[in-house]
Parts: C-alpha cells; sequence; structure tokens
C-alpha cells in the first residue's frame, strides 16, 4: 500500500482529491491536513509515502512545511499540486526539497500516476514548470552589447534616441572627444559600421527599455 497524506486550505479540493484516491486500491488515506503547520504534524505523526502539498496556505506556506518535514523525514515524497507555475513559487519549492512540481488542472489519473512514480523515485514536472526550470539553467547567450561599459551603454542609448554627439555631449555630461571614442568602441563592440546601424541594433535589442 502507498500511504498517502492531502495537505491544502480548500476543503473542496482536499475532499475532491481524496473522494477519488480511495477508489485506488493500493493507495491508502492516512490523513489530510488544511496548513502548513497541521501538515508538519501529521507527516511526522503519520509517516506517509507521499504527501499532496498545496502552496499558498495560512498558518505555514507549502514551502516552510515542505522544509520542514524533510527535515526530519528525508524520504518522504512531496508531490506539489498548486494553480501556481511563477518563477517565485517553483523555485523555492523545488529548493526546498519538493519531489515533483504539479498544477491544480491535472487530471486525477495524472496524480494517481505521479503518485506511483514517486514511490519508484520518479519526478512528475508540469510541463511549463520545467520550462522555466530548463531555462533559468541553461547559460544565457552572451550579445554583443553585454560587452559594453555602463557608460557605453549610456551613450548607446542615446543613439538609438537620434542624438548627435554634441546631444549626448550635453544630455551625459561628457566632452566631445569622449563621446567619440565610446561611439567608435561601440561600433566595433557591436560590429555595425555606423551610428545608424547602432541605433536599429539598439532599438532591436530593448537597449532604450532596459537602460532608461
Amino acid at each position: 500500500m502507498i500511504r498517502v497524506a492531502v495537505v491544502d486550505d480548500h476543503e473542496m479540493v482536499r475532499k475532491g482529491i481524496i473522494s477519488y484516491l480511495i477508489t485506488e486500491q493500493e493507495i491508502e488515506i492516512v490523513g489530510e491536513a488544511k496548513s502548513g503547520f497541521d501538515a508538519v504534524k501529521l507527516v511526522l505523526d503519520k509517516r506517509p509515502d507521499v504527501v499532496l502539498m498545496d502552496l499558498l496556505m495560512e498558518n505555514g506556506t507549502g514551502i516552510d512545511a515542505t522544509k520542514e518535514i524533510l527535515k526530519t523525514y528525508p524520504e518522504c515524497k512531496i508531490i506539489i499540486i498548486t494553480s501556481f507555475y511563477d518563477d517565485e513559487q517553483v523555485f523555492p519549492a523545488i529548493e526546498a526539497g519538493a519531489f515533483s512540481y504539479m498544477l491544480k488542472t491535472a487530471t486525477a489519473e495524472e496524480v494517481v500516476r505521479a503518485i506511483r512514480k514517486a514511490v519508484d523515485g520518479e519526478a512528475v514536472i508540469e510541463p511549463k514548470v520545467a520550462n522555466r526550470m530548463m531555462r533559468r539553467l541553461r547559460p544565457q547567450e552572451r550579445k554583443p552589447h553585454d560587452e559594453l561599459t555602463e557608460r557605453e551603454l549610456e551613450v548607446l542609448m542615446c543613439i538609438g534616441e537620434g542624438m548627435t554627439n554634441q546631444e549626448i555631449s550635453e544630455e551625459l555630461f561628457i566632452g566631445i572627444k569622449t563621446v567619440k571614442t565610446h561611439v567608435s568602441n561601440i561600433l566595433s563592440k557591436l560590429d555595425v559600421t555606423d551610428r545608424t546601424q547602432a541605433a536599429v541594433y539598439a532599438n532591436r535589442n530593448g537597449i532604450i527599455k532596459e537602460n532608461r
């Protein structure tokens, strides 16, 4: 038997999940909780194999509960089931030790499969969450403007706005000769031939918006 605990502050959601899981012969519901605080007490008392954990709850979040549970009971497999997949929720949950991460749009059958896989040591990650994780882990491709100094970026921003060297000098409080040096360096680093191409580059790469 797979011993499962269900944690969610919405009673209808909690009862709905439980009512389906009890129809599965190999699953035993050992308890339920409506807050992170209650979840910690429940899990450390009942020692379930798998916990279905909501994230945002009063009196202790799912992230807080996950951390506390795994400190004492690291073999427990915690499956996050939530409506949220933004970075502020996903990465803290994974870092806290959550084994799998699913959305509440998942079907009951998908939840059951995730439970079975968790017991077998196989994680299930919602595709939207997996994409965010990959973007965070994948090294970011460096672009030519990443090589510019802070002052050169300011000059490029001015070029993108169509300013002349004199206007850039007045805007940044630097001499004309210094402006020309910066412009020359920018053209070289961006591998463009003139300031018109530099202005096009700035607009295409959002330099003006990013550095205003």
